[in-house]
C-alpha cells in the first residue's frame, strides 16, 4: 500500500482531533475529486512496518480522539493486506475509534469478504461517491448529499444500514 499523507492532529475529517491517513489509489474518478493525485496507487510514500509501529506509537498520545482512513479509497486497498493489517492494530493495540470513507456504498462494501473485513475493524462509515452538483459545503464531514454517515457496528449487527446521529 502506497499512502498519500498523514495528517498527526486533524480537525475535519471526523470528531475531536484525529489522526487522519490518506491512502493512495482509487478507481472512481469522481467529477470534482478533492484529491485528485491521490488516485494514482503509487503516489507519495510506501506503508512500511517503521511507518505502521510509528502511527500506532502516535494514536497513544491522549490527545488524539481517533483515527481517519480516507483518500484516495481505503476500499481499493485490497490488493495486500496493510489496510486489513492497520486497521486491527489499530482496535487490538489502541481501542481507537476509526471512521473510514469511501466512494462505495455500505452495501457494496460488505458484499466483498475482502473489504467487509476492513469495515469490520471501523466504527463510522461515511460512504457514497462524491457527486458534484450535490456538493454542499453546509454539510457536517461529507461533501456532498448523497453520502451517509454510518454507524457500522450497529449495521452490521442489526443487518440494515444504522446512520449514526450527529450532534
Amino acid at each position: 500500500m502506497y499512502y498519500a499523507q498523514i495528517r498527526k492532529y486533524d480537525t475535519a475529517n471526523g470528531p475531536g482531533i484525529r489522526s487522519s491517513l490518506f491512502v493512495s489509489g482509487c478507481t472512481h474518478g469522481c467529477k470534482g475529486c478533492f484529491n485528485e493525485k491521490y488516485k494514482h496507487f503509487k503516489y507519495g510514500h510506501l506503508w512500511t512496518s517503521e511507518i505502521e509501529d510509528d502511527f500506532i506509537k502516535h494514536l497513544m498520545n491522549p490527545n488524539v480522539y481517533g483515527v481517519t482512513i480516507l483518500g484516495g479509497e481505503p476500499m481499493d486497498q485490497v490488493r495486500d493486506n496493510d489496510l486489513l493489517n492497520l486497521v486491527k492494530r489499530i482496535k487490538t493495540e489502541t481501542n481507537q475509534n476509526i471512521w473510514i470513507y469511501s466512494g462505495y456504498t455500505y452495501e457494496e462494501i460488505i458484499a466483498h469478504p475482502k473489504t467487509r473485513a476492513i469495515l469490520s475493524y471501523c466504527d463510522v462509515l461515511v460512504d457514497g461517491p462524491f457527486v458534484e452538483n450535490l456538493k454542499n459545503l453546509k454539510l457536517r464531514f461529507k461533501g456532498s448529499s448523497n453520502q451517509r454517515i454510518i454507524d457500522v457496528q450497529t449495521s452490521m449487527k442489526n443487518g440494515s444500514v444504522s446512520l449514526l446521529e450527529m450532534d
